[in-house]
């Protein structure tokens, strides 16, 4: 029988439970013995369901509290001095303090998975370091499944990603050169599953997806030669994903993995070099079925491509599973109850992708014992509800898109000048990045609005109650350029796409974005338009109640494509422009309104890029006209910002200035602001607000620590460039301490407008 396998299932639970239990543990409002039974409670239910949805080999060790790679910081021991860890099991008070931060200490860095929008905690490394196992997770949750009665495959970060992953705090200094310290603990591990009766193990390493260097290589072989070469050990499968991998073959190959796992929906045509250049002996995982979208694998079409190779591999020697961890898509798709029943035909969340695995791996062994599914699945493609993608109004706008729409009436310099006659800012102005507060009054008022509990008028004027109260509030502490704080808003996607045509939304398709965080992405499936003015009467309102100026606040078009599930039957760049189109007819209303200050987030720009370096141009030529083609239609006079978070910039800061936005801000408090060392060798042309603070953090800076930071930035960028504001928008904050750090934000300022 050909086997089946999965590489991580979804950790948050079909109603987001640990979510709700992480956040009322932090809250204090549950014990850490009710977090931990909440937790063993949904990895039985998923292991059940892996189980039972016939996968032989099942993953244990992808669920986590937060982040995997805080997972193996714990079990590294790998906490940074500034926790005050003295050695043992890592507890639960420094494990969140890590990931979070707390009153005395700030928190590690937090940066994108790979290309997708999950966030993971950046290691961190010196000179000297030493490493203890310190968590015994792994080897616990391997036993937790065992007494349930299921084998499982437990899985780890691999020791040459969580290295390279990492960040060096010593000045010129490698973390890879640690990989010996590292590798000895991996073994100790290895050695504790194999005595549990572990058969086999999963180790990652997607890092060989990006660009890697002779110093990856040569830690790659360090480290697996150690570890391969012991007899106390189960059986590997090294797992790769996110990209083709070929040419890393012959180094994967040296050491003698039993297994190693390719992501062909990413790299489809390494399989057939990976038939000769791993021995007969290695089996060969095929990761066939999609971990990183939701529509429906078209089985047969995928059959019918691959088991040529599969046959020539012979069937014995591989694994049918996903592409990557199912991490990335919702849970299940049988509790939708209310999409359209063409677009949930073609959908397949995670619990469903367990039966697409399991059918391909059957269709291998005997596609005429599985026929009648394999019919089913192709009337869903191609007959009668087949779904309705085109609108020949979009199609031809998109035709008509000329190069003139790309560029702003004047250059950067002339547009300064007109703003700063028009707008009247002082020196350093403040803002924040758009929303505030999310409480349980708004998250009500919305729910029951959507719910038919009370009617649109008495909605309206909840929110505006909310709208009023903190545009008065900044008003009140001084702030130069307010927001709205978005109480009507959801999700800075699922808002716009909610007023979208060519956009489907689901009513529990939650993925995890970080930590406790998840969000619904909505689903594109069609073209994209707009019908009506979607942000302009809250806009105005908001106005109405300030002299100071109310920025607009929208979703940029990159945005909102990458953090939606995306169509795949026509080019990104085509679904980019549709976006645009819609998100510019915006901007020209808002402007129209008398909106002076507009800004269109961008924070999944970064994400957006291809994984290795000789792929950006052809991205960022297509993703910077998309943008400029959403913004570029106002006179010199309105000011565009924008705002992108959480990504390295160094290397991308000419296509970030190309963007050409009046005014860009961006993370910079939770990286030490180390982002500032590029405006060092950069001349950046235009005006940049560095983040101030972590917002992610509920501990509040003091006054002095961001003159500090302030004064940092002031070294590089001059005062006529720089906004003061925080990292990124306050939604998941609470009142007391947003209205603490902002404060204390706006009296650092004065202090330097006094003082530079």
């Amino acid at each position: 029988m050909t086997k089946s396998a999965n590489l991580g299932f979804p950790r948050i639970g079909a109603d987001r439970e640990l979510k709700k239990t992480v956040e009322a543990f932090w809250k204090g409002n549950v014990s850490e013995k009710e977090l931990l039974a909440t937790a063993a409670e949904l990895r039985k239910v998923h292991w059940n369901l892996q189980h039972n949805a016939g996968i032989d080999y099942i993953p244990s060790n992808d669920f986590s509290l937060y982040d995997l790679m805080l997972d193996t910081t714990a079990m590294l021991g790998a906490v940074p001095g500034r926790y005050g860890f003295s050695g043992g099991e890592v507890d639960l008070k420094t494990y969140f303090a890590m990931a979070r931060g707390n009153s005395e200490v700030h928190a590690m860095e937090m940066t994108k998975w790979f290309d997708t929008n999950y966030h993971y905690i950046v290691p961190e490394f010196e000179v000297g370091q030493e490493f203890s196992l310190s968590s015994s997770k792994v080897i616990d949750q391997y036993n937790e499944a065992k007494a349930l009665g299921i084998e499982t495959r437990p899985v780890l970060i691999g020791p040459v990603t969580y290295l390279a992953l990492g960040k060096s705090k010593s000045e010129g200094f490698d973390p890879l050169e640690l990989i010996d310290k590292v590798s000895t603990v991996y073994g100790e591990v290895l050695g504790k599953l194999k005595a549990a009766g572990a058969e086999w193990v999963q180790i990652d390493e997607p890092v060989f997806a990006l660009d890697v260097t002779d110093r990856h290589k040569s830690a790659f072989k360090a480290a697996y030669s150690v570890l391969l070469g012991s007899a106390e050990r189960p059986q590997v499968c090294l797992a790769t994903y996110f990209n083709d991998v070929s040419e890393h073959f012959a180094l994967f190959a040296e050491p003698g993995f039993e297994a190693v796992h390719l992501d062909l929906v990413r790299g489809p045509k390494q399989l057939e070099a990976a038939i000769g250049a791993f021995g007969e002996k290695t089996i060969l995982s095929l990761g066939l079925i999609n971990g990183r979208n939701i529509w429906k694998a078209n089985i047969p079409a995928i059959f019918e491509e691959f088991s040529g190779m599969i046959e020539k591999a012979g069937k014995d020697r591989v694994i049918i599973a996903p592409s990557c961890s199912l991490l990335h898509s919702p849970v299940d798709l049988g509790r939708e109850e209310k999409l359209d029943v063409a677009v949930k035909s073609r959908l397949a969340f995670a619990t469903q992708k367990l039966d697409e695995i399991k059918l391909l791996a059957d269709a291998v062994d005997d596609a005429g014992a599985v026929k009648d599914k394999l019919d089913a699945i192709i009337e869903v493609f191609e007959g009668k509800d087949a779904l309705k993608v085109t609108d020949p109004f979009v199609t031809k706008r998109v035709s008509e898109i000329t190069a003139d729409l790309f560029n702003r009436k004047s250059e950067f310099a002339a547009r300064k000048k007109a703003q700063a006659e028009a707008l009247k800012l002082p020196l350093l102005p403040t803002t924040t990045i758009g929303s505030f507060p999310q409480t349980p009054e708004i998250r009500k008022a919305r729910a029951d609005f959507k719910a038919g509990t009370i009617d649109k008028q008495t909605y309206v004027q909840k929110m505006k109650e909310e709208i009023k109260h903190v545009v008065e509030f900044q008003d009140e502490i001084g702030l130069d350029v307010l927001v709205h704080g978005e109480p009507e808003r959801n999700d800075m996607v699922e808002y716009f796409g909610q007023q979208l045509n060519g956009f489907a939304f689901t009513q529990f398709g939650w993925v995890q974005s970080y930590g406790s965080r998840c969000v619904k992405p909505p689903i594109i499936y069609g073209d994209v338009s707009r019908s009506a003015p979607m942000t302009v009467e809250w806009a105005e309102y908001a106005q109405s109640q300030s002299k100071s100026y109310v920025k607009g606040m929208l979703t940029g078009p990159l945005t909102i494509m990458k953090w939606s599930f995306v169509r795949e039957d026509q080019p990104a760049d085509v679904t980019a422009n549709q976006i645009a189109l819609a998100i510019r007819d915006e901007v020209a209303d808002l402007e129209d309104a008398g909106i002076c200050i507009i800004q269109i987030d961008e924070p999944a720009f970064r994400e957006g890029m291809p994984l290795r370096k000789g792929d950006w141009q052809e991205y960022f030529d297509w993703a910077v006209d998309a943008f400029k083609l959403s913004a570029c239609v106002v006179k010199d006079e309105t000011q565009i910002h924008t705002h992108m978070c959480y990504s390295d910039f160094n290397e991308i800061i000419e296509a970030i200035a190309a963007l050409d936005a009046d005014v860009i801000s961006i993370e910079a408090s939770r990286s030490d602001i180390e982002l500032l060392d590029v405006f060092q060798e950069y001349d950046y042309p235009n005006e940049i607000g560095p983040g101030v603070y972590d917002i992610h953090s509920p501990r509040v800076p003091p006054v002095d620590e961001m003159v500090e930071l302030l004064r940092k930035m002031l070294k590089v960028i001059p005062a006529e460039q720089l906004w003061v504001n925080p990292d990124c928008g306050l939604k998941t904050r609470g009142w007391p301490e947003t209205e603490a750090a902002l404060i204390n934000m706006v009296e650092a300022a004065k202090i330097l407008r006094a003082k530079p």
